[in-house]
């Protein structure tokens, strides 16, 4: 499990959790907010094994008995809520796992810690019958939700939450981490960082992915082709996503990446920060054809593809749209 200085960055965070172990104000309720790969698993990990820690923190010692259960997933005070359907955790789920057995003191530390993965994901429901529990909670119980969006959590629930917000984690710390601790090679490790805009998780995925090369070198080639592609052949292009149908968010990550790359160079005229530094004559050619307001509109129909792909709207139709809108700007 390791400690709190084995993480990358989030050190305003990690100092807040030290301080209120040490100062004994430990709130009952956190929500940690950031975007999917930035690390809330970890630090709701860390804390809850802190807060139960035989030594009394302000880090795990990863010696104790407790610490030990804690790492291998087996501590009879740490609850980890879990859902049977993909997108939702139902008023059931909060009931059976959270309010039904929260009033049971801890088996054996001073905390009962429950830590809610993908919090967001609460039916409205579910998220009125933990309300309950989070206004009048028990001495002992420490609840975190663990969030993409908070702002789809009810007011009420906000308020009587501490915020812990995941920043993005800077470029040189992650490409430090990269090539020390995983022994990626410098222009790898490049290529890794740029796409992951300071998602630590998200970096280490795209450094061990064997198919993210595959699904980037798909993309370079459509972004190269596709003024000349005739309707038969973007449509044929349209059936070749569907093989990265798992791999989507990189495949348009690519083309986001690429994009930024024409709008940088066509504004500044600056090689040094183009990621696809070994694509410039396409790059120039790209930005020499599309004005700024087109590259606007790519950018803009590919966060509306994100959207429409993340609400399961048909997967072809989503891409046939994205793809025209790409060849028309």
């Amino acid at each position: 499990m390791g400690t709190f200085k084995d993480v990358v960055g989030h050190k305003d965070i990690i100092n807040y959790i030290r301080n209120a172990v040490r100062e004994d104000k430990v709130s009952h309720a956190y929500i940690l907010n950031g975007e999917r790969g930035a690390g809330k698993k970890m630090l709701a990990n860390l804390f809850a094994a802190t807060l139960l820690c035989e030594k009394g923190g302000p880090d795990p010692c990863n010696e104790c008995h407790s610490c030990r259960q804690a790492e291998s997933g087996n501590h009879p005070d740490i609850i980890k809520v879990t859902h049977e359907k993909p997108n939702s955790i139902s008023v059931d789920d909060i009931r059976e796992q959270v309010n039904n057995t929260i009033m049971i003191k801890p088996y054996q530390g001073p905390y009962k810690v429950y830590i809610i993965p993908q919090a967001d994901m609460m039916t409205p429901q579910a998220q009125n019958a933990l309300l309950k529990t989070i206004e009048e909670p028990p001495e002992y119980a420490v609840i975190l939700l663990l969030t993409e969006n908070a702002e789809v959590l009810l007011p009420t629930i906000r308020s009587r939450c501490v915020m812990l917000k995941l920043r993005n984690i800077k470029d040189q710390l992650v490409k430090k981490y990269l090539m020390e601790q995983m022994e990626i090679p410098d222009y790898k490790a490049d290529i890794c960082v740029a796409f992951a805009q300071g998602n630590m998780g998200k970096a280490i995925a795209l450094a061990t992915s064997e198919h993210f090369n595959e699904v980037k070198e798909e993309a370079v080639h459509l972004l190269r082709n596709i003024d000349d592609m005739q309707t038969e052949e973007l449509m044929g292009a349209v059936k070749k996503c569907t093989e990265f149908k798992m791999d989507i968010t990189d495949y348009l990550d690519v083309i986001a990446i690429w994009y930024r790359d024409v709008l940088i160079y066509k504004a500044t005229k600056n090689v040094d920060r183009v990621v696809f530094s070994d694509q410039m004559r396409y790059i120039k050619e790209r930005a020499s054809k599309s004005s700024y307001e087109g590259i606007e509109n790519i950018l803009d129909g590919l966060e509306k593809a994100k959207a429409r792909l993340k609400a399961n709207v048909n997967f072809e139709l989503t891409m046939e749209l994205l793809l025209l809108t790409i060849k028309e700007n």
